[in-house]
């Protein structure tokens, strides 16, 4: 099969079985699935479909039974271990639903933390993350503790902490699933930014068909298989 230079995301016939005692459980049934460069994709189903399973492959914090995972045109899925950590801190921004930051650091220094295991200078490490926490809108907070910050804002710093090496793909799991619903609509708001302006390719794990919507596509899953994809993004780029 040949990958094509507008396909961010392949998986093909992606197995997943977990071996718990002397039983073995496959969560993912040969999922095929193709996402390309710039698309905004929410993955949905009920609990136990496979969603997050799914996404920790794409991101390689998992690895697959059998079958390929490209991203970014590498196979990462015949990586090993050390290759697959490196190629992680290259590519992937992760953002969480509990928001992972390091309480004794400033906003800034949080921010900061995926930069320390590059080449940059103290200075130029500074100046990335500063420039990440404008574009999220918190520059006047960069001093601020997370305890100091609402959990919308702290969601907010780990998205500047994910966008800061300026990845590949961004991998979100709940992103919304621990804050206000304004403060959910402003996240939302500041993801479909990063996808719109930004070309940011993003894979959102969700429950919430609020959120979801606000993906240029919607992927379903189901008992570890992939039941529909629809595209959300005509009417939505109309109205932009």
């Amino acid at each position: 099969m040949n990958e094509s230079a507008e396909d961010m995301i392949e998986l093909r016939q992606l197995v997943k079985t977990y071996v718990r005692g002397t039983q073995k459980v496959e969560v993912l049934h040969g999922i095929n699935l193709q996402i390309r460069r710039g698309e905004f994709v929410s993955i949905m189903g009920p609990s136990g479909s496979g969603k997050t399973t799914c996404l920790n492959i794409i991101a390689g914090l998992d690895t697959p039974t059998s079958g390929d995972v490209v991203v970014a045109g590498r196979t990462i899925s015949r990586l090993s271990d050390n290759q697959l950590s490196d190629w992680r801190a290259r590519h992937i921004g992760f953002i969480f639903q509990f928001y992972n930051l390091l309480p004794v650091l400033t906003a800034v220094r949080n921010v900061e933390v995926p930069l320390l295991l590059t080449r940059l200078s103290g200075t130029q490490r500074l100046k990335r993350a500063l420039a990440a926490l404008e574009l999220v809108g918190l520059a006047d907070r960069y001093q601020h503790r997370p305890g100091e910050l609402s959990g919308g804002q702290q969601q907010r710093v780990s998205i500047a902490r994910a966008i800061v090496t300026d990845p590949s793909v961004l991998v979100c799991d709940e992103p919304t699933g621990d804050v206000d619903r304004q403060s959910a609509a402003d996240i939302l708001d500041l993801l479909e930014i990063l996808n719109r302006d930004h070309a940011k390719t993003i894979v959102m794990v969700t429950h919430d068909p609020l959120a979801a919507e606000r993906a240029t596509h919607r992927v379903h899953l189901d008992k570890g298989r992939l039941i529909s994809r629809e595209i959300l993004s005509d009417r939505k780029r109309e109205a932009v």
